[in-house]
């Protein structure tokens, strides 16, 4: 019987993975949140915790399978430790089943365990969290109104009440499909009343005020080499940046395209650092220069330590030079820094690779590009909901993503990254210009339609018109609020359904007793 449960949750945990990109059979994604919700139904939390990591880590195979560029080791061994997660996820679930109400107490789980999941260690992995599998979707415009969280306890909601109404389904099946139907049309209704855009604006636009538009530029410079390998010709990868820009200027005098407010571009544009080497900030001058505009320039500049490096957005004027920088907030573990560098690296000799620790930034990537506010985010910070919140509420206009996917072309990685901008254009209200030493590079409205996209491994300059907007979404400005509300209903019912399991497991024995002492216990007045 645990042996049928546990392969119904590795099963629910494939097709899990089947829903993000590359695949994307997005509505598989409710289907496997009732699988597991069925694997986990009638456990106790042991059991349940058991089936919840054979779901974890079958989900994060399938979903991360882009980190064999970088060992075997690292997508089994990050598989397994996302995996664990769920353990606490499936606990939960065969627990709260016991309550009345329970699909709602459920549902509310999987947001608390990817908020867990999204904050710890190390500053937390959210990558697979279930709304960012939901782009093209009728759940996509909620983001904007109650952001991701909510969104992934909407897309749990309807996969908790499927397995719900399954197993009713022959007890009372008017019920049963009732409780579905209802639960499909709620999430439709909401999700076709969402706004896009924000409502009001903290400085004090008027509101249904047409939006200004501008021209902006992002240049994929295109990389040399490949996987691990493909920043091996540093100066070359600078070079096709700085080619690539003089061309765009080259087409601006000529009157082929309109002159941006400002151009990106993509983080490691150069790995040399261009304020220890004068040729390289020349060179990068020459191509602001010869374009007449704002560059915002993705670069790896040394740290204030020997041992440290930064990896930051530099916004780069014409004549002046370098005039403001933003530091990445949130490098990745065992990619841009070792944490315990000292006990790790002398087991993993491979770690030799990334000989310096990338310190990480302290104030949110608001820059000012030709007069735009706009948010930087570099590579992965596009996950994080924090950083996406700080920049908005912070007075964005714009978001711009810098990233470096050049490692992991040819997988998934690419599409699932691309995925999740697009859902953030549509959290935030805003255009997202997305620009990438070889891929994906392109420009998204705030509905999340992709309106240029640059093919992968080719160099080439994206040159759209936009339209900034200040507007806040409720998705942005009371999200963190939802979330922790969420995770809190889940911890609560999590205790109350402990509670009365520990209750129903005591000896009737023991009641008796309890009762019997009562009954002898005289009762005093006044």
């Amino acid at each position: 019987m645990l042996a049928a449960r546990l392969l119904l949750a590795v099963a629910a945990g494939l097709v899990a993975g089947i829903a993000f990109e590359p695949l994307a059979l997005a509505y598989a994604l409710p289907v496997a949140v009732a699988l597991l919700t069925a694997a986990c139904h009638g456990l106790g939390p042991g059991r349940g915790f058991l089936a919840g990591s054979c779901f974890g880590i079958s989900f994060m195979l399938v979903l991360l399978p882009w980190l064999q560029v970088i060992g075997t080791d690292a997508w089994i061994g990050l598989s397994v430790l996302q995996g664990l997660f769920y353990g606490l996820l499936g606990m939960a679930t065969s627990a709260v089943v016991r309550l009345p109400w329970w699909p709602l107490w459920a549902a509310a789980a999987w947001t608390g365990v990817e908020l867990l999941r999204g904050t710890v260690p190390f500053g937390g992995f959210p990558w697979g969290r279930l709304s960012f599998a939901t782009v093209d979707t009728p759940f996509a415009p909620l983001f904007a109104t109650v952001g991701a969280a909510g969104v992934s306890f909407a897309v749990a909601l309807v996969g908790v009440v499927l397995a719900w109404a399954v197993l009713r389904l022959r007890q009372a099946p008017v019920r049963a499909v009732g409780a579905v139907v209802a639960t499909v049309a709620l999430v439709a209704l909401a999700s076709v009343t969402a706004p896009v855009t924000g409502q009001g604006d903290e400085a004090g636009d008027e509101a249904g005020e047409e939006p200004a538009t501008l021209t902006v530029a992002a240049v994929q410079g295109d990389v040399p080499g490949v996987g691990m390998n493909a920043f091996a010709e540093r100066r070359a990868v600078l070079d096709n940046h700085v080619a690539a820009t003089r061309r765009l200027a080259t087409r601006i005098r000529s009157g082929e395209v309109t002159r941006p407010a400002f151009v990106v571009w993509p983080e490691n544009s150069t790995d040399i650092d261009p304020f220890q080497d004068p040729t390289v900030y020349d060179d990068i001058q020459a191509a602001v220069d010869a374009v007449g505009v704002p560059i915002l320039v993705g670069a790896l500049v040394d740290g204030p330590e020997p041992d440290e490096v930064l990896n930051q957005g530099i916004v780069w004027e014409p004549s002046r030079g370098p005039v403001q920088r933003y530091s990445k907030n949130h490098p990745v573990p065992f990619g841009e820094y070792i944490p315990f560098r000292d006990q790790i690296a002398q087991l993993v000799t491979r770690l030799d690779q990334i000989p310096r620790d990338m310190r990480p930034g302290r104030r949110p990537g608001l820059l000012d590009l030709g007069g735009t506010p706009v948010g930087d985010l570099i590579c992965f910070e596009v996950a994080y909901d924090d950083l996406l919140r700080g920049v908005v509420r912070g007075g964005a206009e714009m978001v711009v993503v810098q990233t470096n996917n050049a490692t992991y072309m040819g997988t998934g990685q690419i599409e699932q990254q691309f995925a999740i901008t697009r859902l953030r254009a549509i959290e935030t209200g805003k255009t997202v210009v997305v620009a990438a030493t070889n891929g994906v590079s392109g420009v998204v409205n705030p509905d999340g339609e992709v309106t240029a996209r640059a093919p992968v491994r080719t160099q080439q300059v994206l040159v759209e018109s936009v339209s900034p907007t200040r507007g806040v979404t409720t998705g942005i400005r009371f999200g963190a609020w939802i979330e922790l509300g969420l995770a809190v209903v889940a911890a609560l019912a999590l205790f109350a359904a402990l509670v009365l399991r520990r209750r129903d497991r005591r000896p009737p024995s023991v009641d008796r007793a309890e009762a019997s002492i009562a009954s002898r216990t005289p009762v005093r007045t006044g």
